[in-house]
């Protein structure tokens, strides 16, 4: 999965297409990855704040860092025109309102850094009432603009 992130940039790159330019489900398939690469790293600290793994400070910050470098990158995998082209769990809703999606997206960045801040001050009962916040930022997005 990390080989092929750059790869795909490579090509892109190579063919002259921006990302606006780029098909619909390319525009999907890099979406997608970077859910992918979110959730990868999600789980383990979901698993932890629930007490179903060990809480391992170091392991957490490690993950929350990953995480924090995800939603920058979220709305190009959002581009006009790419709710169809390729199966998705994306809503019509976020580009008939985007502006609201942008906020979410925002709101999503601000907390996966606060996060990532808060991970690396060692406080575990901080980190895991961060992580509750992130989750909500989270769940404003999905529970609007992610189709069941």
């Amino acid at each position: 999965m990390r080989a092929m992130l750059p790869l795909s940039l490579a090509l892109l790159l190579a063919s002259g297409q921006t990302p606006a330019q780029t098909k619909p489900e390319d525009v999907i398939r890099y979406r997608k990855a970077q859910y992918t690469v979110l959730l990868w790293n999600w789980m383990p600290l979901n698993a932890m704040v629930r007490d179903r793994i060990p809480f391992d400070a170091a392991e957490f910050t490690r993950r929350a860092e990953r995480i924090a470098t995800v939603p920058p990158q979220l709305l190009e995998g959002f581009a006009e025109g790419s709710g169809e082209g390729a199966p998705t769990d994306a809503r019509p809703e976020i580009w008939k309102d985007f502006a609201d999606f942008t906020a979410k997206m925002k709101d999503l960045e601000r907390e996966t850094a606060a996060l990532a801040k808060i991970a690396r001050g060692g406080d575990e009962a901080a980190m895991r009432a961060q992580f509750a916040k992130t989750g909500q930022a989270c769940k404003a997005c999905h529970d609007k603009y992610k189709a069941e």
